[in-house]
């Protein structure tokens, strides 16, 4: 059966480094990262004549969901082709709407495929000194803001979407370590190649 893996959590938690490793480990794969679609954004916010800002009001309420829709839509296309398709993206809304789940497990068994949800597990500290690290304009206000923001993230593991009988719908990829991540790597892997 086909898949639709979402790698999902919040920011500077490692999700691309983790899906572009599971990429190149599992085969058959489609990779798909949503921050492809950042420069697009970018140009929304010029022709607006607005302040590049993917924290702000406009963000959210012109781009945001667009970004989801475009990325979502493009995976269900490339599962006509491949077996697996793998998101890379935060999904910290829909991950926890079961009515979005549902609907997208739905689009899904019309294609023989079912969803996988990899959570990236890290802690609160890993992630301020990885956005730190990584120096990029998108975390400026988040660092900033650092209290505001954080408050606003949950960084819990979303355990609604886990069905006790399915061993891969929810999948948990620890990564406060390099230990955590080669034992998550492996564990993971494994999983994900049994049929």
């Amino acid at each position: 059966m086909k898949r639709l893996i979402l790698v999902t959590s919040p920011p500077a938690c490692g999700k691309t480094y983790i899906s572009k490793q599971l990429s190149k480990t599992l085969k058959h794969v489609v990779y798909l990262d949503k921050d492809t679609l950042i420069t697009l954004s970018k140009q929304i916010f010029q022709v607006a004549g607005e302040p590049y800002d993917r924290s702000s009001e406009f963000f959210e309420k012109n781009i945001r969901d667009f970004e989801y829709e475009t990325i979502v839509a493009l995976a269900l296309e490339a599962l006509d082709y491949d077996d697996i398709v793998l998101i890379n993206a935060p999904f910290t809304e829909e991950i926890r709407d079961m009515n979005y789940i549902n609907n997208l497990k739905a689009k899904l068994k019309e294609k023989n495929a079912r969803l996988v949800v990899v959570w990236v597990e890290t802690s609160i500290e890993v992630c301020r000194q990885r956005m730190i690290a990584r120096n990029s304009d998108r975390d400026t206000w988040k660092l900033t803001h650092w209290d505001e923001y954080i408050a606003d993230c949950d960084f819990r593991i979303p355990t609604s979407l886990d069905d006790p009988k399915v061993i891969d719908d929810l999948l948990i990829f620890k990564n406060s370590s390099e230990q955590e991540y080669e034992e998550s790597l492996t564990n993971i892997v494994d999983i994900l190649e049994q049929e």
